[in-house]
């Protein structure tokens, strides 16, 4: 009888499981709502790597001290060029301390990027003005077609005719365009220091003819600034041709007073200097025909020319002026001596830069 119960109400939970599968998982109505998440304990963070030792820096200064490039002429007195000369003749001295040479090479023929600045002012000396021009044709005349030629007039400021050119044409017509100058002031220092700052960014030698009588009337510029400008000036070399005599000629025709002269003199000095401490040479022609010489041996000086290079001993870059000296030397260390086919001895001169300012490199 016991048996019966336990079977009877076994049987009875069977059948209530089984109404209950019956009918299933009670549906939820509306949207479906998702509990949040419990929010996740903080994470303490790892521990910073202890310090390590920094090493000391280390610095590494490494700077090549430049070659040096020096243009020299060796002429005889006659204006002719002296070729075949070798590395063993030449003797540099920088600051009075012997240099060792590199390389010595040699052009013959080698284009011009020059720059022809001429006076031209509002003046009353009307006869100087022509000998002016004239000089300036004669120039253009010598100019080949692969030479770089540009033409600035100047009175109280500088001004461009013409930009630079292969074009002898254009300089002619340049020439020809001068009537009336602007103004009767000469500023040469001004107009000087301009054209060289135009020519700073212009790759290679590049050369400079000086037409003027030297006389300057107003330049901001005094004469000592110029002067350290063109110490400081590397790869332009000016030919100075004054046109002073034939100022004084007529100064004198007109009864104008000695002082006038004086100023000439003092302006002749001036333009001797600027192309000695660049290299290159003055003139004073006096007569018309003798522009031609002058011309033909300022473009045989350019044309014609020694290079010399050498790696200073001096290396501190420190901006500081140095002084070149170069001389021709015997094998057995005496001066060299030239002569022609008749064995007389020949005097020569070497023209160069004998300045130049080292580059300055801050560390």
């Amino acid at each position: 009888m016991q048996r019966t119960s336990v079977f009877t109400l076994t049987w009875a939970l069977g059948l209530g499981s089984l109404a209950v599968l019956a009918q299933g998982v009670p549906q939820q109505k509306g949207p479906v709502i998702i509990p949040k998440k419990a929010p996740a304990a903080p994470v303490a963070p790892a521990p910073p790597p202890p310090p390590q030792a920094q090493p000391k820096p280390q610095y590494h200064f490494n700077v090549t001290v430049p070659e040096v490039q020096i243009p020299v002429t060796v002429e005889t007195k006659s204006g002719q060029f002296v070729p075949n000369l070798t590395i063993k003749q030449f003797e540099l001295l920088e600051d009075g301390v012997p240099q060792k040479i590199e390389q010595v090479s040699v052009t013959n023929d080698a284009p011009m990027t020059v720059v022809m600045l001429v006076e031209f002012s509002n003046a009353d000396y009307y006869p100087l003005l022509y000998r002016m021009l004239e000089a300036s044709y004669v120039f253009t005349g010598q100019l080949q077609p692969q030479d770089w030629v540009a033409l600035v007039t100047y009175d109280l400021k500088p001004t461009i005719l013409v930009d630079f050119t292969h074009n002898k044409r254009a300089v002619y017509a340049g020439l020809n365009s001068l009537h009336f100058a602007n103004f009767s002031e000469t500023d040469l220092f001004d107009s000087l220091s301009d054209t060289i700052d135009r020519l700073d960014g212009i790759k290679g030698h590049k050369t400079i003819v000086l037409i003027s009588t030297g006389l300057n009337s107003f330049s901001h510029m005094t004469f000592d600034q110029l002067r350290k400008k063109l110490q400081a000036t590397q790869g332009i070399t000016i030919y100075s041709v004054s046109m002073a005599f034939t100022l004084e000629e007529w100064l004198d025709e007109n009864g104008y007073s000695p002082s006038s002269q004086m100023s000439l003199l003092q302006g002749d000095n001036e333009m001797r200097y600027f192309a000695d401490v660049t290299g290159g040479r003055f003139y004073q022609p006096r007569f018309e025909g003798s522009f031609n010489d002058v011309f033909q041996d300022i473009a045989g000086a350019v044309r014609s020319q020694y290079t010399i290079s050498y790696v200073p001993t001096n290396r501190k870059l420190d901006g500081t002026q140095r002084k070149i000296k170069i001389l021709l030397v015997a094998p057995d260390g005496k001066p060299l001596k030239l002569v022609d086919q008749k064995g007389k001895v020949l005097k020569y001169d070497i023209n160069y830069r004998n300045t130049y300012t080292s580059r300055h490199i801050v560390q």
